[in-house]
């Protein structure tokens, strides 16, 4: 293997409840190389979300730890970009000035980058829009090109598709594999969908229930662009679906937020 970039080492996470004491994860360990895609995949409430926090450096509450460049995360930064599985944008912000968020587009260099991001992105023609007249589709690419704006050493998508219906989900699907490869920015993808997650990967991840640790890494050789309904990518699906022993682990619907 390649020298990692970024490296999560036994990572354990318990938190306080109603209930009492919650372990969300436990004993997690995965090593992820520069440009790949990763997903991760699990029954509700496996501590997916929480380990992307973690890795953002939103949550330092932790035993373990996480190094990004061989460095130690201590807490947020420009070098991790985080998407939420809503689009977050600022209602009196137009397209380019969401993209842009703090920084001014008087900036030659902000400008240009925002331009290049809005055709990555294929909003060409919306660059003044507002929020309210865009499509879900169309917001959460906002989203994505301001997450990529700083150039960040890795992308975190939190269910970034989940809203929205199954055309667009797909149309997303081929927007944000585009994306990543032209500019092969490492991206970890939380989905409860088995075919996005094969679909978008180079690694699924698949996690046990509760506290959340690793099944199993089930690699991803089909080329681009992938068949949905192709033999061998029902293969994995089937492969993916083995993982689930019981029929609550088959029904992914992720709706815990941890």
């Amino acid at each position: 293997m390649s020298q990692s970039l970024l490296e999560i080492k036994q990572v354990d996470k318990t938190f306080q409840s109603s209930k009492g004491v919650v372990r969300a994860l436990h004993n997690f360990h995965l090593q992820v190389r520069k440009g790949e895609f990763i997903t991760l995949i699990g029954p509700s409430g496996c501590g997916k979300s929480t380990l992307l926090k973690i890795i953002a450096g939103l949550d330092i509450d932790y035993d373990g730890e996480v190094t990004l460049d061989g460095k130690r995360v201590r807490g947020p930064g420009i070098d991790k970009g985080f998407i939420f599985q809503e689009p977050r944008l600022f209602p009196w912000l137009n397209v380019e000035s969401n993209i842009a968020a703090n920084l001014s587009l008087r900036d030659r260099d902000v400008r240009e980058k925002v331009k290049e991001l809005i055709e990555l992105v294929q909003l060409n023609g919306f660059e003044k829009a507002y929020p309210r007249e865009l499509s879900g589709g169309m917001a959460q690419r906002v989203a994505i090109a301001r997450a990529l704006l700083r150039n960040p050493r890795v992308l975190l998508l939190d269910e970034p598709f989940g809203a929205l219906d199954a055309f667009t989900r797909a149309h997303m699907q081929e927007v944000l594999l585009d994306i990543w490869q032209k500019n092969k920015t490492t991206m970890i993808f939380v989905t409860h969908d088995i075919d996005e997650a094969i679909f978008l990967g180079n690694r699924v991840v698949v996690l046990k229930p509760r506290p959340g640790e690793i099944k199993n890494v089930i690699r991803v050789d089909l080329p681009f662009p992938r068949k949905k309904a192709s033999t061998s990518f029902q293969e994995l699906r089937y492969k993916v679906l083995s993982e689930f022993e019981t029929i609550d682990e088959m029904k992914l619907v992720d709706r815990a937020g941890i």
